[in-house]
């Protein structure tokens, strides 16, 4: 297995120590006084944001499918921290815990869509039901959110949504993870049409595609595999692995250092929409890049000749 696919081979950590910067800008000092909202912040870059932010003074909510998981982690709930158990599919829920948001801080001015967990498995072998539950939490949970926390956005005509997605919503080249790259290029695709469609409203939107980061992603608990695997994929099980022994525990990113570049574009007077995070996100979105030009380059000619010749009356095809 050639470990380039997977950004492990040529990273180097000295390269990700500009993460520790966080810039100086004149709207530092009110970005303080606001309010952010995470999910999915019990563990892993969920976590270290919500960890960060507090020890910067930020205000934070914080939700997880068990409060005690969260104050276990950072703390009871205080005048800067709202813990809150919150179940991402049910609707009346999600809801519930943006009111007592904004009921305990007035306002809700970050959100970070960040609750989500990793599938394992081939194409054939996932059965539908495991395809279907892993998109209802990346992608319907994340809609679930939004909706619920928009309204409140719209009102103050302001606001700033983090999607987490990942380098496999950009790049979806990773044997073994065809459904759960393809829940983030939902996520990818959400969010773009998303940016434009609050931007009237004064709301930003950024999509955030780590590489691999030493959080608990590809623990057990997080990582799901298929209930009846096919003998014959030799390579999917080859990559599953390799992502249990190996990489598990050796991922090159910080997540304290990713915290700290959110923190900074959340800062930004006009925050970039695709936040690559990681020396092998970026090698893997090149790759990805160059790959699409070189195909669209390879049949530029023939592809861009099917308008109709001038003259032609237009005809519906059967």
């Amino acid at each position: 297995m050639n470990c380039a696919i997977f950004g492990l081979q040529t990273v180097n950590p000295a390269a990700l120590r500009w993460g520790n910067f966080v810039p100086e800008t004149k709207n530092k000092k009110v970005m303080k006084k606001k309010v952010w909202f995470i999910t999915g912040a019990s563990k892993g870059l969920g976590l270290s944001l919500a960890q960060r932010l507090l020890k910067e003074g930020y205000r934070v909510a914080a939700t997880s499918r068990n409060i005690s998981d969260l104050e276990k982690e950072i703390g009871a709930a205080n005048e800067q921290f709202l813990p809150l158990s919150m179940n991402l599919l049910d609707e009346g829920d999600v809801a519930k815990a943006v009111q007592k948001t904004i009921g305990h801080f007035g306002t809700i001015d970050v959100l970070v869509n960040n609750a989500g967990y990793g599938l394992l498995g081939a194409l054939e072998e996932l059965s539908d039901a495991e395809s279907r539950k892993n998109f209802d939490i990346n992608v319907f949970g994340t809609l679930n959110v939004i909706r619920e926390v928009m309204p409140q956005m719209r009102k103050q005509q302001s606001g700033h949504v983090f999607n987490l997605s990942s380098i496999g919503g950009f790049n979806g080249l990773f044997p073994g993870f065809g459904i759960y790259c393809a829940s983030k290029f939902a996520v990818e695709g959400l969010s773009e049409s998303l940016t434009e469609e609050v931007k009237p409203f004064g709301i930003k939107v950024t999509i955030v595609s780590p590489g691999y980061f030493r959080t608990n992603f590809l623990k057990s608990s997080s990582l799901s595999v298929p209930a009846n695997p096919i003998n014959d994929y030799a390579r999917v099980r080859e990559v599953q692995s390799m992502h249990e022994s190996q990489i598990n525990g050796n991922q090159p990113g910080d997540p304290d250092k990713a915290a700290g570049v959110m923190i900074a574009v959340a800062e930004q007077d006009e925050p970039l929409l695709h936040l690559f995070l990681g020396q092998d996100a970026y090698q893997l979105a090149d790759t990805k890049i160059e790959l699409v030009k070189k195909d669209m380059d390879q049949i530029r000619s023939l592809a861009t000749a099917t308008d109709f010749a001038p003259g032609v009356p237009e005809t519906l095809s059967e």
